[in-house]
């Protein structure tokens, strides 16, 4: 056999011709190469050698195979990562435990809604836990605002923040008189164990509050938290008897105990029925009045029962209020900057099935100064939050805030979007708001659908007769921009400014 020219090394240990004849196993015992009858054969190998797959004989298709694998390494790594947007300078040690063990019945982790954004445009930059930890108790101990500066209506009414005009609500917006007491709710009692009561006026340092009314999310745990959190951060739950029924129904808890605990959660029951007729209603009352309910609480975080928190509550308060010297810090809405378009979507949606009603309440802020949002409202960057997760630190400007919003919840109806932006550009002194991007958002909790129908028999046997009933869609009058045919609404130089012709 004549052997060709200069041979051509390759990967899988295979040298060929440079004429492309057939590979030949490259063989490091040489000496042993033996010519036998004319043939070459392997000495002591003959019969076992095996020839290298063709699949690895071309270095055209090693390199295809590494850079295939490297970007499908790459990009399930971008896919999968919690960290696009949250940078921790230094790891923590975590709780490892379960906090709870559900029954498979339960479900709390169905239905997750998922997120698409693969890019961070402003990252979040977490200090370390410990350093965190020690700094904020420093804060809570030296609390030096006072959160009792502003003092509060007394008196009692029909309602729990006694349904207020707008000519009477207005006033209240400008506030540099410490003697003004200011209406923001308890104007009836609310109506807890006194139990509870004591265990909320004891919480003096961060509170997270959640609720859930009329079973309509379900209970979870958060994750990722410090091995000191659960030490010195209080989890609040409020619940109504309906939700109580669920928990019962799923054995998730003893109905006939007095102080309920849930994981983390310290479970408050509310007589939800001695408040509004509304669940939602009453849902933003620890949503809102929180600085009210935990009055020696220096932080909080309020969370939708929609979301699991996945990062510790001190390094989202460190690094979103205390670092951005912020009163409050919110998520932008993922859709929409100006409050007419939360609105239309409100009622396109049927969000809120009073449309007449909230027809209302856009020409009542329209009318009372309420403008679109533009360049000229900076620092603010939108009029529309996405309101499911509030972080506060309880002082003045936030306090006042969360009272005048509440009061407008009130008198309109509890889709707190809507009234958002025309509390923060009227009031004075000036709210400091952190407004955070949504991936930001995303990358903090998870977010899950709400319960779309009821679960279990007790539950279910309060449909149709003791729940609350939805009313049909109340169409509105005249639309926003005419008046019975004829030019103009309250609203035309909103709308016209919104859509950029004025």
């Amino acid at each position: 056999m004549t052997w060709s020219s200069s041979p051509i090394t390759v990967c899988g240990g295979v040298i060929a011709d440079i004429d492309g004849n057939s590979p030949i196993p490259w063989i490091h015992h040489s000496k042993n190469l033996q010519h036998h009858k004319g043939e070459e054969t392997y000495g002591n190998f003959m019969g076992k050698a095996t020839s290298t797959p063709l699949f690895f004989r071309s270095k055209l298709v090693c390199f295809s195979l590494l850079y295939l694998f490297t970007s499908l390494f790459l990009a399930l790594y971008t896919s999968l990562s919690q960290t696009k947007c949250l940078f921790r300078t230094s790891p923590f040690d975590p709780i490892q435990a379960p906090l709870f063990s559900y029954p498979s019945t339960y479900g709390e982790h169905k239905y997750a809604i998922p997120t698409h954004r693969t890019s961070c445009s402003s990252p979040v930059y977490f200090s370390d836990y410990w350093m965190v930890l020690k700094e904020i108790q420093n804060l809570c101990k030296n609390f030096s605002w006072s959160p009792s500066a502003l003092r509060y209506l007394q008196g009692k009414a029909e309602t729990f923040a006694g349904n207020l005009s707008t000519q009477e609500r207005f006033p209240y917006f400008v506030h540099y008189n410490e003697s003004t007491e200011i209406p923001c709710g308890f104007l009836k009692k609310f109506p807890i164990s006194d139990s509870d009561r004591r265990a909320m006026e004891n919480c003096e340092g961060v509170v997270v509050v959640s609720a859930i009314f009329n079973d309509h999310d379900k209970i979870r745990q958060p994750r990722g938290l410090g091995s000191k959190t659960l030490d010195n951060i209080c989890f609040f739950l409020f619940i109504d008897d309906v939700t109580l029924k669920g928990f019962d129904y799923h054995r998730l808890i003893p109905r006939k105990s007095k102080n309920f605990k849930i994981g983390v959660w310290r479970v408050v029951k509310v007589l939800s029925k001695e408040l509004y007729e509304n669940p939602a209603m009453n849902g933003v009352i620890p949503k809102y009045l929180v600085h009210r309910l935990f009055p020696n609480s220096k932080f909080s975080i309020w969370i939708d029962a929609k979301l699991q928190l996945v990062v510790d509550p001190f390094l989202l308060i460190h690094s979103l209020l205390v670092s951005e010297n912020a009163d409050m810090a919110i998520s932008k809405h993922p859709y929409y900057v100006h409050t007419m378009e939360e609105a239309m979507a409100t009622a396109r949606w049927q969000k809120w099935r009073d449309v007449d009603g909230l027809k209302r309440q856009m020409e009542a802020y329209c009318e009372n100064g309420l403008l679109p949002w533009t360049p000229s409202k900076l620092p603010y960057p939108s009029d529309v939050p996405d309101s499911a997760l509030i972080l506060r630190k309880h002082g003045l400007r936030s306090n006042l805030f969360s009272c005048l919003l509440f009061n407008e919840l009130e008198a309109f109806n509890p889709r707190d979007q809507l009234a958002f932006a025309y509390v923060r550009d009227l009031m004075s002194p000036r709210l400091k708001l952190n407004m955070f991007e949504v991936e930001v958002f995303e990358q903090i909790v998870v977010e899950y659908r709400h319960n779309i129908k009821p679960e279990g028999g007790a539950t279910e046997s309060l449909v149709g007769s003791k729940a609350p009933k939805t009313r049909n869609t109340k169409r509105a009058s005249p639309d926003l921009l005419y008046v019975n045919g004829s030019c103009c609404s309250k609203c035309q130089k909103y709308l016209l400014e919104m859509w950029g012709e004025s």
